[in-house]
């Protein structure tokens, strides 16, 4: 699976070079990112760069965005944006969207 973002970059490659698009996506290595462990990591990371924000974004959950676009930047756009949000709730105890 890849993000709606790898598949305008793909699209970009395959009409610029040709190819095959899976054999493209292996070699690039543009494969969504579900793997929780490694979302965990960026998500861990991304807020501890930013301590001063996490209270803000609990206060104001919607705020999380933030943090999603930050994960989604270390992560070269390959995480998966649903997991992400998800381990972020978790992580700030926020309430699930209604």
């Amino acid at each position: 699976m890849i993000s709606g973002k790898i598949a305008k970059e793909l699209t970009d490659i395959i009409w610029r070079e040709g190819g095959d698009p899976r054999e493209i996506v292996d070699r690039l290595g543009l494969r969504q990112v579900s793997d929780t462990a490694a979302i965990e990591s960026a998500v861990d990371a991304v807020l501890a760069a930013n301590p001063d924000k996490v209270e803000e974004v609990r206060a104001k959950p919607k705020a999380a965005a933030r943090f999603v676009g930050q994960v989604m930047k270390a992560t070269q756009g390959k995480a998966n944006p649903q997991v992400v949000n998800a381990i972020l709730r978790r992580r700030l105890n926020l309430p699930d969207e209604g």
